[in-house]
């Protein structure tokens, strides 16, 4: 009898909670957090919070909790202007520094603000250049025009749609997609084999940017999560939502308790679409 032929299976991707997701709680509290709920790691949003910015101080928060750091968001906010430099690029350097030596495989960047002009026409080539100097994955994410009443602003450079550009690898965000009031399963088949990293909110097209727990708004957050069973997709799943309305500690873990149950709920099942999902090629 011939022996049955064995299909292998690519590993669910780990889900991260990103320490954003306990603000205005700190850094230390989002490895507790991450530990008593059982994710599979951190992404660490370097901000305002000096443990965020020093690499030891991570070091011994992913030992004690034994929770590893998978990713470094580095600090592109307006409100992180000044941490790490007030250069770009060395922002960017020193996240990478960073990722190699808290073991983490992936740089998460925004693109440039517009009025950042000089950091915006080499940025391309830029993040080109870095990609090419380590096993880091830089994966740049999608963002959004601003909006206010009926005006919009184009804050970002190139484009706040990265498909548009040419890069090695991206993030998508299911907030950030429903803020740009764009179609997200059409940017994820754009991103196609580049897809890297996903940064797992929800929204309902309104101006402000939600990130809504999973499931609480209009995003197709169940159906990119099934999909991710028919690729070959290597990257990791990032809790990144906004607990700040939470009238308690209590409230905001059980917020992300839920975010984690609905991720590992559709990463489970099947994906309902047919089309064939496209082949990650080497980078």
């Amino acid at each position: 009898m011939a022996e049955p032929v064995r299909i292998p299976t690519t590993p669910a991707p780990k889900v991260a909670l990103s320490t954003a997701s306990v603000y205005p709680e700190s850094t230390a509290t989002a490895f507790e957090i991450a530990a008593r709920l059982g994710y599979d790691g951190v992404e660490v949003m370097v901000w305002t919070d000096p443990v965020s910015q020093d690499v030891e101080a991570l070091r011994r928060l992913s030992d004690h909790h034994q929770v590893p750091i998978l990713a470094i968001h580095a600090p592109c906010l307006l409100i992180t202007q000044r941490v790490w430099s007030t250069d770009p690029w060395t922002k960017l350097q020193r996240a990478q520094a960073a990722a190699e030596k808290l073991g983490a495989s992936t740089v998460v960047v925004h693109p440039p603000f517009r009025w950042q002009r000089q950091y915006a026409r080499d940025f391309v080539t830029g993040i080109w250049r870095m990609a090419d100097e380590t096993d880091v994955r830089f994966a740049v994410e999608n963002m959004y025009p601003w909006r206010y009443r009926d005006r919009e602003m184009l804050a970002y450079a190139p484009e706040w749609d990265v498909t548009k550009d040419d890069y090695r690898h991206f993030t998508v965000d299911l907030s950030h997609t429903a803020t740009a009031r764009t179609d997200a399963g059409a940017m994820i088949d754009r991103m196609g084999d580049r897809l890297a990293h996903i940064h797992l909110a929800d929204g309902n097209g309104s101006a402000k940017d939600e990130h809504l727990v999973p499931g609480r708004g209009t995003q197709p957050c169940a159906e990119l999560l099934a999909g991710l069973a028919r690729t070959s997709f290597d990257g990791h799943v990032v809790i990144e939502v906004n607990t700040r309305r939470a009238m308690s500690s209590a409230e905001r873990e059980a917020d992300l308790a839920e975010a984690l149950e609905f991720t590992r709920l559709h990463l489970a099942k099947p994906a309902a679409r047919t089309k064939p999902a496209p082949q990650r090629r080497r980078s």
